[in-house]
């Protein structure tokens, strides 16, 4: 069975590359959300094994987002897929209880290694 993997990041080219990073491993796209926003009001409804999360986004950030995601839902696994490779940026997406971090530019091998840790 697949695990299912909701994306969020304002950016169509995230999706598709992650779309083909993807093919042929464990895991689909179950869901797509362009905001932080969205992403908080989807959670519920797709209960995804796993939200890939970008920082930088209109409206709310990846941060403020996933911290109240895990705040509602503390089994919630969540990896930051982000450009913002800050030791800062590092240390708050820890702190609020993300399970990974992936920088961008990505590669298959990078995201199933951190995909396989943020699910164990």
């Amino acid at each position: 069975m697949s695990k299912r993997i909701m994306v969020v990041d304002d950016s169509r080219l995230v999706r598709v590359q992650l779309e083909d990073v993807l093919k042929g491993t464990e895991y689909e796209v179950a869901a797509y959300c362009r905001s932080g926003e969205d992403a908080i009001e989807q959670y519920a409804a797709v209960q995804p094994d796993l939200v890939t999360m970008d920082i930088i986004m209109q409206g709310m950030d990846g941060l403020d987002a996933a911290e109240i995601i895990l705040k509602n839902n503390p089994d919630a696994r969540i990896v930051m897929v982000s450009s913002l490779a800050y030791e800062d940026t590092f240390e708050r997406a820890k702190t609020i209880g993300t399970r990974g971090f992936v920088d961008k530019p990505f590669h298959q091998e990078q995201l199933l290694k951190v995909f396989g840790q943020a699910l164990q």
